[in-house]
C-alpha cells in the first residue's frame, strides 16, 4: 500500500496507540491517519463499528481498542473483561467483511499464551493449554482473533494479521496500584519511596523469575511492515531477552535514584519462572526490537516523573480503563 494509504488507529488514546500514531503520521501523513477513541465510536456493538468504517472510508484499520486491567481489576470484573473484549474482536471482523476493508492489523497479549508453555514460547504454543487463569477472561477473548482471521479469510476474503507483543513497557504505560504491570509498578513504588525517604521497598518472592521485556516503541515501529506488506502467519513482536526481576528491580532503583534497600519475602509466590517468547519468525522477515531495557527505562522513567509531578500527558493511575 502505497503513502496515500487511509488507515484508522482504534484505541489510539491507549499505550500502544500514543506510541503508533507519531509513526503513522510521519510516514503516512498526518491527513491519512484517523485517530479514535471510545469518545468516537463504541465499538463493542457491530453497527457501530460499521458506521464506523463508512463514515472514515479508512483502507486499513489496526485495532488496537481494547478493555484492559490488572489481576485485581480481572479478578473483580471478570464477565466485563470477556463480553467487552468479545465484542470488540468479533464486530470488527465482522464489519470488516461487510464493508471490503482492505487489511486489518489486531495485536493481541501474550498472556494469551498457555500458562505452562516452555520457553522461548513459539506460536504453535498458543492452543497447547489454559492461559494464566486470574486474566483467562481477557486473553481467551482476545486470541478469539487467531479464529476469526482463518475463518474471515477462509469465507470473505479478508486480509489481517495477527501479532503478539511480549511484555511492552513505555511512555504512556498504566501506573495504577491495581491495574500496572510489573514494570510500571516498580517505577512507580520506587519513585514514591523515593519521595517519602522511606528505608526500604518490600519485593515479592525470590526475584529468579525471568521475563521478556519489549519497549512499545519498538513494536509500534513494526506496524508499517504489516501495512505494506502481505499478511504473515500470526507472529510474536518482542525482544526475545530473558531478564530476572532482581535484575530488572535493581535497573529501576538506579535509574529511579531510589537509595534504599530492596527486602524480597520470599513467603509470596514467584509465580511462572521463565517467560520468555521465540522470535524466529519475526527476525526472519528482518523485523527487530532493538531498545535496551536499559535506554527503554530510562525513556520510561523520566517521562513518568515528569507527569508524575504535573499529572500531565495521559499519565494513567485507574485500574480499569476501555480504550
Amino acid at each position: 500500500m502505497g503513502a496515500g494509504v487511509r488507515i484508522a488507529v482504534t484505541g489510539a488514546n491507549g499505550f500502544l496507540g500514543r506510541h503508533l500514531l507519531p509513526i503513522l503520521e510521519t510516514r503516512y501523513g498526518r491527513d491519512n491517519v484517523i485517530p479514535l477513541s471510545r469518545a468516537n465510536y463504541d465499538l463493542t456493538g457491530l453497527e457501530n463499528v460499521l458506521r464506523m468504517l463508512e463514515e472514515r472510508r479508512p483502507d486499513v484499520v489496526v485495532h488496537l481498542a481494547a478493555y484492559v486491567g490488572g489481576i485485581g481489576a480481572n479478578r473483580t470484573y471478570p464477565a466485563d473483561f470477556f463480553f467487552q473484549n468479545i465484542q470488540l474482536t468479533s464486530s470488527m471482523f465482522e464489519a470488516a467483511a461487510r464493508f471490503g476493508l482492505k487489511k486489518l492489523i489486531y495485536p493481541m497479549g501474550g498472556c494469551s499464551y498457555p500458562a505452562s508453555a516452555p520457553s522461548p514460547i513459539a506460536e504453535e504454543r498458543m492452543w497447547e493449554g489454559f492461559p494464566q487463569a486470574e486474566s483467562a477472561p481477557y486473553s481467551v477473548a482476545k486470541k478469539t482473533a487467531l479464529v476469526a482471521r482463518e475463518a474471515y479469510r477462509a469465507q470473505y476474503g479478508v486480509d489481517s494479521t495477527v501479532v503478539i507483543p511480549g511484555n511492552m513497557y513505555g511512555e504512556f504505560d498504566n501506573f495504577s496500584s491495581q491495574g500496572s504491570h510489573v514494570i510500571p509498578a516498580l517505577i512507580r513504588r520506587f519513585h514514591e519511596a523515593k519521595l517519602a525517604k522511606s528505608p526500604q521497598v518490600v519485593m515479592w518472592g525470590s526475584g529468579t523469575p525471568v521475563r521478556d521485556f519489549v519497549y512499545a516503541g519498538d513494536v509500534a515501529a513494526t506496524i508499517p511492515f504489516f501495512i505494506e506488506n502481505p499478511s504473515p502467519e500470526p507472529m510474536n513482536l518482542s525482544s526475545g531477552r530473558a531478564t530476572s526481576i532482581l535484575e530488572l528491580a535493581e535497573s529501576v532503583r538506579r535509574l529511579t535514584r531510589y537509595s534504599g534497600e530492596l527486602v524480597w519475602d520470599r513467603t509470596k509466590p514467584d509465580g511462572q519462572m521463565v517467560k520468555v517468547f521465540d522470535i524466529a519468525r519475526m527476525s526472519a522477515l528482518g523485523l527487530t526490537c532493538p531498545t535496551s531495557l536499559e535506554d527503554g527505562l530510562a525513556r520510561t522513567i523520566a517521562w513518568f516523573e515528569k507527569n508524575y509531578a504535573t499529572g500531565g500527558d495521559g499519565l494513567r493511575l485507574a485500574d480499569r480503563e476501555a480504550a
